[in-house]
């Protein structure tokens, strides 16, 4: 199929296409009634949830010791956000999902470890077992039931928009404020236990362990599940999916019960430090460099994704050129931004809607290359996914023309 600038379209034999030709309709609706349902009713329950552990903390701590708490906790929330905005540039998640991740970890995460760990003290106190241990709660427990929940938020958002869940870099940044919500509640708790136990001074030591030296802890962890996710979302099908995530959760699991170890034994012997220079900061370090390689592979499937549709007559030469590399972005974003407000959303959302094709088509691509099973009939999701976001495009391109 070839794009007229006239609005004409003239179809192509399907052989000359790698895969099956697309074909384009009208302009389709942006945004899914029923995502923007879930999406709603998920941002609701998360925040009744946040809600939830303010009153909860504010009944042992304080109103005015968790507002206190609050404000401190917001320091190292902001590194954390401010490092996915960049991770996300590339291609930007939606909004509501961004929230629904940040209160789902703040909120419905902390709460499922609240309500487990206070079935735990109630099933030993009517068992007389006696508690585990602060060891084996920091070590066993937390780890496990923490990123158990934190990863459930990841699956229920994987569900809802699995049209939109495109890839590893979707995975790290959904695990990433997922944790950060959880790593913001947890902070403002930790706050206040240190203020009221040992004032300023003991609030000042925690605040540096948690708030300075290991901001990203939490977002390390989950970021293992996440990872997982998206690397299943582009490449496993059926029970592919189970093992791959269950492989991430697993390693989320031992990260967090290392931490946590290290951080429970070198506390008494003035190690601590020297592990988190030794073993923290070069898995950071590594993090870091293993999120640059892959948005600099997500820029180069962008550019051979497009460059398929290029040849089949659905963008030009240097329409790729504009949408798929990081200049070509920057060229037209700042040629936008002298535009009217219509048209610099139009590119905007062009840029994205461009990015997303990319990974649809790339799923197509791994679909295809797959043993088939057994014939299905009617369209799949990834290529009803295309149809939309080609209407999406020439929308788009429209608007931006116009």
């Amino acid at each position: 199929m070839t794009f007229d600038p006239t609005g004409r379209t003239t179809a192509v034999p399907a052989q000359d296409a790698p895969i099956s030709t697309p074909v384009w309709s009208a302009p389709v609706q942006r945004h899914r009634t029923s995502t923007v349902i879930w999406a709603s009713l998920g941002i609701v329950v998360g925040a009744l949830a946040v809600l939830l552990v303010l009153v909860y903390m504010a009944t042992f701590l304080g109103a005015a010791a968790v507002g206190i708490c609050l404000v401190l906790a917001l320091i190292p929330l902001t590194l954390v956000i401010l490092a996915v905005r960049w991770v996300d540039r590339w291609e930007p998640e939606p909004h509501p999902a961004l929230w629904f991740a940040f209160l789902w970890g703040a909120g419905v995460s902390v709460v499922s470890a609240l309500v487990f760990d206070l079935g735990v003290q109630i099933y030993a106190a009517a068992s007389g077992t006696g508690p585990g241990g602060d060891f084996l709660s920091a070590v066993v427990q937390a780890p496990l039931v923490e990123e158990a929940a934190k990863g459930f938020g990841l699956l229920l958002l994987f569900w809802v928009i699995r049209a939109q869940f495109n890839g590893p870099i979707d995975g790290l940044v959904y695990a990433a404020v997922i944790a950060a919500g959880f790593a913001f509640s947890e902070n403002i708790q930790y706050f206040g236990v240190a203020m009221l136990e040992g004032g300023l001074g003991t609030l000042g030591v925690t605040f540096l362990l948690r708030g300075v030296l290991s901001p990203f802890a939490h977002v390390l962890f989950t970021a293992c599940t996440g990872f997982a996710l998206g690397l299943a979302a582009r490449r496993a099908t059926g029970s592919g999916y189970i093992g791959t995530v269950l492989i991430g959760f697993v390693a989320a699991v031992l990260l967090h019960a290392l931490w946590n170890g290290a951080f429970f034994v070198l506390t008494t012997d003035g190690s601590l430090l020297g592990y988190y220079l030794l073993v923290q900061v070069p898995m950071f370090l590594g993090a870091i460099l293993t999120v640059v390689l892959l948005r600099r592979h997500e820029e180069k499937l962008t550019v051979q994704r497009l460059g398929d549709y290029a040849a089949v007559g659905w963008f030009t030469p240097a329409e790729v050129q504009m949408l798929a590399t990081g200049h070509g972005r920057r060229q037209a974003l700042a040629w936008a931004h002298a535009q009217p407000t219509s048209r610099r959303l139009a590119m905007q959302r062009f840029i994205v809607d461009a990015a997303r094709l990319a990974s649809v088509r790339h799923r197509l691509i791994a679909a295809q290359a797959k043993p088939v099973r057994a014939a299905t009939a009617g369209v799949s999701p990834d290529q009803a996914e295309e149809t939309r976001l080609l209407g999406l495009l020439m929308a788009d391109r429209a608007e931006i023309l116009n």
